[in-house]
């Protein structure tokens, strides 16, 4: 017998070891392929198109770029427009007025144009103002430039000052807005130059003078970085026919003397001859026209970069596989551990069935199959019952939920109505002060009840408190002074409904109840520390301020859920409940001299409310 039952475990033990190593070999076999196959697949069709996607990528930075570089010129050019609103200048101009006269008439003129017309984050150098005869009208520099460092005449050394490009302009047909660039050797740096003839009342046949405007290129400059990827990028933006104006980022080897060639070619040829030049092994050369104006943005793109992509997805991809592969092994020995255990148990139990132990029941937990087919019979009675029993509960609670939720939508419209016509008649019978209490309590009921948004703003709930102060006044004969200290920027900031009320009725029920003489009440709201403050203050008989904000910090909830009213405790609970613990009620308060309570929630506009309330809650 012993033998019997021996050999029935070897042939389970051997039965379980099967199915193991069969599920283990086909899962690590599935795993193997398809991982091998995606890798294989996405090196022949996806290395291209990463490739050619970078491409576009580079291209659509480097055309954003430009387009914000062409609305900055854009501006300015607008900004130098303004010259015609100089009508005096204009008219001189016109007459073609002595160079002396003009001079003395508008010698500040550069100066008042260029600092009211030009912000100093558009990097404005200098401004110049002249007659078609290229004879200087009005110059202004700025403060920060040395004016011993910086020409008061272009033309004062026109080989270094990039002049004789200004000349020949201005004396050109061209009716575009001149762009050029020079070296500062005083600077230090390269600086943009924006010419603008100045027409005779828009004749572009009659240049009358013209406006030049020097900016310093590192404005220029701090927009080609915000599309900056890598230093290994070089950008930079040249006039046809010119010298590169501006560059970012840095080249190697054969790589500049690989620019020094694409410039060279740009100051001699079109930029439609430019962009048939191909490119290096190691470089992707860009390029993208301005709208509008002469001046072209080139890129010099490493091939490294835009294939990194590539690389990073491969490297992941081989990450990823080995992880899934690790996963696998584990999660298939464990499946076929969970799989063979339960039929194992499952055998067991049907042979001692089967030898005649029929009040036996299978004892299977899985939610599997396996556990499915050896639970469902046990477990079916139960099942039965407690569904009967759920079923009857649900269905109580539910009529109830719908009774209680019909009589709260019944009786508040009806109060807050009957009111409604209370003050109504009170007002036909002329007794004002009965009208105004059953208004004042109508506008409390209304405010109370309506549950729509759980939240209301500071300027709400001022008129809601002012509401229950009518009616708290008419009950205690005005003999309590209110005072309101509100700061306006916290009137449209959110707080829980009906938050201010309870700390004005704690005030006159416990503060003042016993109180004799003058009896005041001063509510403020305020920022501090970014946080909306809000205080009550009376000049009551006091309390134990240490005993009372033990209380509240221990926050226990079944303190609140004794209460019968909305007291202290209750809008505490409330705050830290929506806010996190390090917001609430703090109160200070001197036996004999009165009691001050804060509250203290974070500033939420109601537009906010929303997008606020999925934040998690601090703890």
């Amino acid at each position: 017998m012993k033998d019997h039952k021996k050999e029935k475990s070897i042939k389970r033990l051997e039965l379980n070891l099967k199915m193991r190593v069969k599920i283990l070999i086909l899962c690590l076999g599935l795993t193997l392929f398809a991982l091998i196959l995606q890798t294989i697949l996405f090196e022949n069709s996806s290395s291209g198109l990463i490739y050619n996607q970078a491409k576009e990528e580079s291209f659509a930075s480097l055309q954003n770029m430009q387009n914000e570089i062409y609305g900055f010129v854009k501006n300015m050019e607008s900004n130098m427009i303004e010259i015609y609103s100089e009508k005096d200048l204009i008219q001189g101009l016109k007459n073609k007025e002595e160079i002396e006269k003009l001079r003395t008439d508008y010698y500040r003129l550069a100066y008042n144009f260029g600092t009211s017309h030009f912000a100093t984050t558009d990097g404005v150098v200098a401004m110049y103002l002249y007659n078609p005869r290229h004879e200087i009208i009005s110059t202004y520099r700025r403060a920060v430039t040395p004016k011993h460092n910086y020409q008061t005449d272009i033309y004062e050394d026109p080989e270094n000052q990039n002049a004789n490009a200004v000349k020949d302009y201005v004396e050109s047909d061209d009716t575009t807005m001149l762009i050029s660039s020079y070296y500062n050797q005083y600077r230090e740096t390269d600086i943009i130059r924006l010419v603008l003839k100045i027409y005779n009342n828009s004749n572009l046949n009659d240049v009358i003078g013209y406006a030049v405007c020097d900016i310093d290129s590192k404005v220029i400059r701090s927009i080609m970085e915000k599309y900056s990827t890598d230093k290994t990028m070089f950008m930079w933006l040249q006039p046809s026919g010119d010298r590169p104006a501006v560059s970012i980022g840095s080249l190697e080897g054969k790589d500049v003397d690989y620019y020094n060639e694409i410039s060279a070619k740009i100051q001699t040829t079109s930029s439609g001859d430019v962009a048939k030049l191909l490119t290096t092994s190691k470089r992707v050369f860009f390029q993208v026209p301005q709208k509008k104006y002469n001046m072209d943005a080139y890129s010099l793109m490493p091939r490294s970069l835009l294939v990194q992509n590539q690389r990073a997805l491969t490297k992941n991809l081989i990450f990823i596989a080995l992880i899934m592969i690790i996963a696998a092994t584990i999660l298939t020995i464990l499946v076929s551990r969970g799989l063979t255990k339960p039929l194992d148990k499952l055998m067991q139990t049907i042979e001692r069935i089967k030898g005649g132990d029929t009040h036996l029941r299978v004892d299977i937990h899985n939610r599997d199959e396996v556990g499915i087919l050896g639970q469902s019979f046990n477990e079916m009675l139960d099942q039965m019952e407690v569904l009967i029993s759920q079923e009857y509960e649900t269905k109580l609670l539910l009529n109830r939920a719908e009774y209680k939720a019909l009589q709260a939508q019944i009786n508040p419209h009806f109060l807050y109505n009957t009111l409604d016509t209370m003050s109504s008649i009170a007002q036909i019978q002329n007794c004002p002060e009965v009208s105004g209490l059953s208004q004042s309590l109508s506008n409390i009921f209304r405010y109370s009840l309506d549950m729509k948004n759980p939240f209301s703003t500071v300027a709400k709930e001022i008129v809601h408190l002012k509401n229950y102060i009518y009616v708290m006044n008419v009950r205690m004969r005005d003999n309590v002074k209110y005072t309101f200290d509100i700061d306006e920027t916290v009137l449209q900031d959110t707080v829980p409904r009906i938050s201010i009320q309870p700390l004005v009725e704690n005030a006159l029920n416990h503060g003042l109840r016993n109180t004799r003489g003058e009896k005041e009440i001063v509510v403020c709201a305020q920022v501090r520390e970014g946080n909306l403050w809000i205080s009550v203050q009376d000049n009551g008989v006091g309390m134990d301020a240490a005993k009372v904000n033990e209380i509240l910090e221990k926050n226990d909830i079944n303190l609140v859920e004794k209460g019968s009213s909305i007291g202290l405790n209750n809008i505490n609970a409330r705050m830290k409940m929506l806010y996190g613990k390090e917001y609430g009620i703090h109160v200070e308060s001197e036996v004999g001299k009165g009691t001050r309570i804060y509250l203290k929630i974070p500033r939420v506009k109601m537009e906010e409310v929303s997008s606020w309330m999925q934040q998690p809650i601090k703890s």
